[in-house]
């Protein structure tokens, strides 16, 4: 039991897991935010702009005979709710592809961004070489030599194409 504990210990306090429990917690946060902005923000002006319709009430009643306390016809998700008819929610569904739609596109704007930077890190020039490689011998020696340490042998000047 005590080997358990302690692997699970060490699983837990692991850096990637910590991190991982972080990005759950702000991607939860993040998916509130969303979901505020489509229903509080996004689909009211929408449905005002369709004739003041409210896209979360939107439903296909599935149980016609099925009333309101009143003995009305049920057309709205709460009457629905209150009355316990079958309905189809299609106006949450298009909330929640709004909501869907605005998070992946979040997720792909952060994506480019990270791909963007690392294209960026790794578009940085290589460093000057300062040794290269005697023809004769092949052995390293500094770039700016005339003349092997190795071999000895006469090399030509970096930059210049005659013998030094």
């Amino acid at each position: 039991m005590k080997g358990i504990l302690k692997e699970f210990k060490e699983f837990a306090v692991r850096g990637n897991v910590i991190d991982l429990a972080v990005g759950v917690i702000i991607g939860a946060a993040f998916g509130k935010i969303v979901t505020s902005l489509v229903n509080d923000i996004i689909m009211p002006p929408v449905g005002k702009l369709l004739g003041g319709i409210d896209f979360s009430q939107k439903i296909i009643n599935l149980d016609p005979d099925v009333k309101t306390a009143g003995g009305q016809d049920i057309t709205t998700l709460a009457q629905a709710n209150e009355a316990g008819a079958t309905v189809i929610a299609y106006g949450q569904f298009i909330n929640v592809m709004i909501d869907f739609i605005i998070v992946a596109f979040c997720i792909f704007m952060l994506v480019k961004g990270i791909n963007y930077l690392k294209r960026k890190e790794h578009a940085k020039p290589e460093p000057k070489k300062t040794t290269k490689a005697c023809k004769y011998c092949l052995s390293e020696i500094p770039a700016a030599a005339t003349r092997c340490s190795q071999c000895t042998s006469q090399l030509e000047a970096e930059g210049s194409n005659a013998p030094a």
